[in-house]
């Protein structure tokens, strides 16, 4: 196993459903090495446990700001 570790820096989940997300992560980062299919695993994973629509970012050196809104119109 590399010595690469899964970690969530900010996450609107359950506890639950962070561990899954490492959990689901040490697998991808078992299974993959280039960052893109370990966040294609994740998100196809994440889609099947949990219904679509989830993003997944995988490395370093990235920017990012997305918002969602948790009420219907």
């Amino acid at each position: 196993m590399s010595d690469r570790k899964a970690v969530i820096k900010n996450a609107d989940m359950s506890e639950d459903m962070q561990q899954d997300a490492v959990d689901c992560a040490t697998q991808a980062m078992e299974k993959y090495n280039i960052e893109k299919d370990i966040a294609a695993f994740i998100k196809k994973e994440f889609d099947k446990k949990y219904n679509p629509t989830w993003h997944c970012i995988v490395g370093r050196n990235f920017g990012s700001y997305d918002k969602c809104f948790n009420s219907g119109l």
